[in-house]
């Protein structure tokens, strides 16, 4: 558990320190793949699985997801 507890704070501050010269799609991108980080992990340890594997799952759907979000976001902004 203390492990999951790092990990969510070294997210934590990657997040809050390295947004500073994105842009909304960049910045969506990344909280998709953080939220997904965190959450994958915390499924991962509760399930009895792997909480690296399911960090690395989640980022990946996340920064997936994230990116979509950001994509439609700016198509709806552009119009």
């Amino acid at each position: 558990m203390k492990r999951v507890a790092i990990i969510f704070i070294l997210f934590a501050l990657i997040f809050t320190l390295g947004c500073a010269g994105m842009n909304r799609q960049q910045q969506m991108t990344l909280s998709g793949a953080a939220i997904g980080a965190v959450g994958g992990g915390a499924v991962g340890a509760f399930s009895g699985g792997s909480p690296a594997v399911g960090a690395v799952v989640g980022a990946g759907i996340g920064g997936v997801t994230g990116y979509i979000l950001g994509e439609q976001g700016e198509h709806h902004r552009r119009r």
